[in-house]
């Protein structure tokens, strides 16, 4: 047992891929875009550096590349929790456990959202403008980030690294589970090669109506059932559990030798998933992050001040 830990500890090092491609982080974000208020709209523009032009689409893929540079290296675990259990037989996930001293996906969320409640602080005081503290701009690029990330099965599960020593064939390109989970399964949804950075494009444009609609397999309340961000480890931990759940749901039961995921059937059952998924970190986004400034809000007008948005 203590030989079988020790072995997913040091898979865990390994280099791994990205969490959803960067045009999907792209996309998670434009959607969310869509559910934000004005007034979160107005105070997300402040911390966000000018380049990004206030787009939390624009900004979310950063950390990956941020956690492949040297000053940025220190948040790379950031970006997954490790589970320590064996799907498809046993899917479970413990913080205590499974977090490790440097950090998990479930901590940073937490942390980051605790740094951003005090950014917005920042805005209403008029002391934070243009994205000039960048301790702020980074807390709201990670957590644009890493509620997608929490929502993807593989970055839940500590099995073979998170898939990546899993090898397998999509459409006849040999690759490893993990990628086949970040990218080529919603590539093959559309049939393209990559989403815009720069706007939404069609395909998660039209899931912004699905949602709205709620006819997905599992209810719109369900998804944002956890959304106090003044309860952000709690609210973390139950969205990793629910990812990590999958992995013995759907992504690691099937025999993955010899086969192409993209025509033995793998694909198609995990298209749902993969819409469901990503829909649901848009819209957690949107809804963590509203509800961060209407909380500073209420706070503030409960005790009769005005709040506005200082754009000198």
């Amino acid at each position: 047992m203590v030989l079988f830990y020790a072995l997913l500890g040091s898979l865990s090092l390994l280099p791994v891929s990205k969490t959803w491609n960067t045009d999907v982080h792209n996309q998670i974000g434009f959607m969310a875009e869509h559910f934000l208020s004005l007034q979160t709209t107005e105070v997300l523009e402040q911390v966000l550096e000018p380049q990004y032009g206030g787009s939390i689409g624009r900004a979310a893929a950063w950390a990956d590349s941020y956690a492949h540079t040297e000053e940025g290296s220190f948040s790379y675990q950031w970006h997954w929790i490790d589970s320590h259990d064996r799907p498809p037989t046993d899917c479970n996930l413990d913080f205590h456990r499974d977090c490790p001293e440097g950090g998990c996906v479930v901590r940073a969320i937490a942390n980051q959202t605790q740094i951003l409640r005090s950014c917005i602080l920042q805005v209403k005081a008029g002391t934070l403008r243009d994205g000039n503290n960048l301790t702020c701009s980074y807390a709201l690029k990670w957590i644009s980030h890493f509620i997608g990330d929490i929502t993807q099965p593989l970055h839940a599960s500590g099995l073979a690294a998170g898939g990546n020593l899993i090898p397998t064939t999509f459409d006849g390109i040999s690759t490893e589970l993990h990628a086949v989970w970040d990218g080529y399964i919603i590539y093959s949804i559309t049939g393209v090669q990559n989403f815009s950075n720069e706007t939404i494009s069609p395909y998660p444009a039209s899931l912004l109506s699905r949602i709205e609609e709620d006819v997905f397999a599992e209810p719109i309340s369900s998804w944002i059932s956890c959304s106090d961000p003044s309860t952000p480890l709690r609210c973390a931990l139950e969205w990793a559990r629910e990812s990590n759940a999958w992995t013995c749901k759907y992504v690691y039961s099937h025999d993955y030798n010899e086969t192409d995921l993209l025509t033995d059937g793998y694909a198609l059952e995990a298209y749902p998933i993969v819409e469901m998924q990503v829909s649901k970190a848009a819209l957690r986004l949107a809804t963590w992050l509203n509800r961060l400034v209407i909380q500073m809000y209420e706070q503030d007008r409960a005790a009769g001040v005005h709040f506005q948005i200082n754009q000198q």
